[in-house]
């Protein structure tokens, strides 16, 4: 479902994206942390993960996943080597075999949103 080739990750303000939020945030909670790969967004909020996947030429059409953290049973981290260039992160979800994916240039902050993930997870 997230699989392919991405581009670079790098943090957004919260600031940049409040407005697409509005709609999907319940009351009370908040943005920590977000991450965008080319324009899918990876939203780290205070209650879940929500995985921005903007499709088609335009980005209109938009899915959104929304992974509570006490859902997630593990997440592995592969970073680019030197033939292979790419870094994938892996997010396992409880009662589902196969893994949310994503793939993530040299040169990403792959570690920064692999970080956020433990610290949202692990607490």
């Amino acid at each position: 479902m997230f699989q392919g080739l991405f581009g670079n990750a790098s943090e957004v303000d919260s600031k940049d994206i409040q407005k697409e939020l509005n709609d999907l945030l319940i009351e009370g909670e908040t943005m920590l942390r977000g991450f965008k790969v080319i324009r899918d967004l990876f939203i780290f909020t205070d209650k879940r993960l929500v995985l921005v996947d903007k499709q088609g030429i335009s980005g209109k059409k938009v899915e959104y996943h929304s992974i509570p953290y006490r859902s997630i049973s593990h997440f592995s981290l592969e970073t680019a080597g030197t033939f292979d260039l790419d870094s994938e992160l892996k997010i396992y979800i409880s009662g589902n075999p196969v893994p949310y994916q994503r793939e993530f240039k040299k040169g990403s902050d792959v570690l920064g949103v692999q970080k956020m993930l433990a610290q949202c997870v692990l607490k």
